[in-house]
Parts: structure tokens; sequence; C-alpha cells
């Protein structure tokens, strides 16, 4: 006999636009609709803004060949000394993440946007099958929310999947999905430091040996910083367990790629950070009203509901566990707005951007880069603006008022 419970949750006060996640498509999503005069609200998780970049030291932008909108203005104003001669279509800058944190919250603030710390989703609330707001767990307890449109940003979809959306993951042959990683940051002392390895880490004798079967860092010399990508966890993220072995094994990757580096070139750098989050790459992806795919990529195809464009390159990490990555370069290509709508009855006011819009496994992996999560959230954040004010579902608002709304907040196509 199945169990019934009863919930019992106070009210949080209700908003226009309600954004699930942190991240960069959280927070573009947030920015945009509040700068489009709706009341919203951002419910993350821990205790800090930027998803990867700040919980999990991926400190870098990846060149995306279109900086415009929302993240060019980041740019311009946290780092605008390196976006000063950038090349577009190279430019990958590094920052601090700590700095990029404090800034997020300054930003967020001058933004008028409310933002829910250490506050996770749990599920969303329907009325006739309509999804009308959440229900979340804070501090004080579970707390539900109205809200007229809900933007999932969480990265796996799991709002738009707790609303009833259909969904692949990774891999279509057998599910399987790209690696994890945890980064972490090493500093020059100037002289040679004790080369530690914890009992029950792993001695890694040639570069063959490593988790990637490779070296990936990026080395600042005027800071005396090297930021490393080099761990590698096969398994999915959004899966219980497998997430659990991953935060496990790549820590004690961590501090045996560290000894690595000490005895090979980097005899004066000791870690001065690790990223508090294991980097998930690959969940879920959303079955959407079209389905990005690695034939768009590959042609440069061009959509008339373009909300964002990218020229980063396929980038695969082996599912399979091997020390190999699929890396193929492209041509810049759009991804269309229907990417970020959910297929199914009562999803009309539910808006998916980030990484797990709807896309391919090859296609997630060029468009799953912080920069390219900046473009779709905005693009989300005004869409959501346009279906409350014309009292319509996502699906139906006009391409040719988001794109002018686009164009009056800065983003340009190529």
């Amino acid at each position: 006999m199945k169990q019934e419970y009863i919930i019992s949750t106070s009210e949080l006060e209700s908003s226009d636009v309600i954004v699930i996640g942190g991240g960069p498509a959280g927070i573009a999503a947030s920015i945009s609709a509040s700068r489009c005069g709706k009341k919203v609200t951002l419910i993350e998780q821990s205790g800090q803004l930027g998803g990867m970049a700040t919980l999990g030291n991926v400190s870098i932008f990846m060149p995306v060949g279109n900086i415009t909108g929302i993240y060019k203005e980041i740019l311009s104003e946290f780092i605008p000394e390196q976006l000063k001669n950038a090349n577009e279509n190279k430019f990958d800058p590094h920052f601090n993440p700590f700095l990029y944190r404090y800034y997020l919250n300054q930003k967020l603030e001058k933004e008028k946007v409310k933002v829910l710390y250490h506050t996770t989703f749990i599920t969303v609330l329907k009325e006739e099958n309509i999804t009308k707001g959440i229900i979340v767990h804070t501090r004080e307890g579970l707390m539900s929310m109205i809200g007229k449109i809900i933007i999932d940003c969480t990265g796996d979809a799991a709002v738009a999947i707790n609303a009833g959306a259909e969904y692949i993951t990774g891999r279509s042959e057998d599910d399987i999905t790209q690696p994890m990683t945890l980064m972490f940051q090493m500093q020059n002392t100037g002289q040679k430091v004790d080369n530690i390895l914890p009992e029950g880490c792993y001695y890694y004798n040639e570069k063959s040996d490593l988790p990637q079967g490779r070296t990936l860092y990026w080395e600042n010399i005027s800071e005396g910083t090297l930021l490393v990508n080099m761990t590698r966890v096969k398994g999915n993220g959004s899966k219980i367990n497998e997430l659990n072995n991953a935060v496990v094994e790549s820590l004690k990757q961590v501090f045996s790629v560290a000894n690595y580096l000490q005895r090979n070139g980097f005899e004066n750098y000791i870690i001065s950070h690790i990223g508090s989050q294991v980097g998930v790459r690959e969940t879920n992806q959303i079955k959407g009203l079209y389905t990005l795919n690695q034939d768009d990529l590959f042609m440069g195809r061009r959509f008339e509901d373009v909300v964002a464009q990218t020229n980063y390159e396929i980038d695969i990490h082996s599912p399979d566990g091997e020390k190999s990555c699929d890396e193929r370069k492209i041509d810049s290509y759009d991804i269309p707005y229907r990417c970020m709508i959910p297929k199914g009855e009562g999803l009309e006011n539910i808006l998916v951007a980030g990484r797990a819009i709807s896309a391919t496994h090859v296609a997630m992996s060029s468009l799953r880069v912080q920069p390219t999560c900046y473009a779709l959230g905005q693009a989300a954040g005004i869409a959501a603006t346009i279906a409350i004010d014309h009292n319509k579902g996502v699906s139906e608002i006009a391409i040719d008022k988001l794109h002018t709304m686009m164009y009056k907040y800065g983003v340009k196509f190529n």
C-alpha cells in the first residue's frame, strides 16, 4: 500500500519569475528579467553565486566566438583589462574565483534580484496540471513560492523533469555521461616545497598514469598560479552513488596529481585552493521543441529563433573512463529558442536554460561552457518577461519581439 504524505509549508512572497540555480544561466536570467521590470527570486542551494566558476574553481571562461550581452557586460565590469584586447575566437580569460563571488553578490543586489541562499528545490506545485510554483527547503524548513514563470537553471533539468518534462541522459546508445572533474589551484611559493602524498593516494610516475593521460592546466606566471584540470571520475553527477564516489575519488586524485606536478616542473608549488564541488559536465537534457544535433554544429546552421551563438569545439571527455577526449573544431552555429522549451502538457510556464537544454550528447559537449550558459539565461529571462506581459505560454511568444528586446539589452548576433 502506497503511503501518502501531507507536506506542510510556510509561504514565501510570490514573484513574477522564479529562477532555480545561481550559475551562469541563472544569473543572466535573473538580471534580464529584473531589468525588464519583473519581480525575480533566484534560488541557490549553496552559499555562493557563480556555479562552477566559484563552487568548482573553474575560474576560466572558454572562447565562444561571440562575446555579447550580459556576459560581455560582466567581463567589462569585472576584468576590463583582459577584455580590452580580446580576440573573441581565442578569448579565455582567467579570474580570481573569490573576487568573482564577491562581484556577483554586489551585481545581483544592484540589479534588485532577491537571492535565497542555502535553499534547495524540492518539488513543483501544480494546479489543474499547470505548474504554479515550487516547494523549497530552507533553514526555516519547507516553504512554498508562487511564480508566473519558472526558469530551470539547475544544470540537471531537475525542475522541468519534476514537472513532467521528458528527458534523455548522456549518450543515446547507453545513457552514459561524460566524467566528472574536481579542479584545483596551485601557488608558486618561490622555493622548493615538501612533496607530500597522503596515505591512500596514487603515485603517478609517468604522464600516461594520470587520470586523463595528459597534463591540462593554465599557468599565470605573473601571479604564480596554476589552474589544474587533470582529475577524472567516470559517472553521472545526477545519480547519488555515482556523485558520492566522484566526490571521494576526485579529491584523492587532486593530491595525487599535485604530487606528480611537484615532481615534474612545479617543485615550488603548493595546493592553494580546491573546488568545494566536483565539476559535472553532463547529466540530463530535456526533450524540447527542437533538439540541437551534431549536424547543426558541423553545418554551422542558422535558425530564425536564434538566442545564442558559439563556436566552442566539440569537447567530449571519454564517458567510458578511457584516457581520451574527442575534440573537434567547428565554425559558429546558432542555438534556437525552441531548445529551451520542454515538450509536454502543463509546462507552458517553464523554461530551461544552461547545459540541460534540448541537445544531443555531441551537441551538448560544445554548448555546455559558461559563456554560452550566460547567453541562454539572458534569453530565458527576456522570454519570460514577454510571456508574462502578453499572457502567453513560453512557446507562444513572438520571436521578433524576443530579438528586439535582446538587442535592446546588448545582445548581438554575428
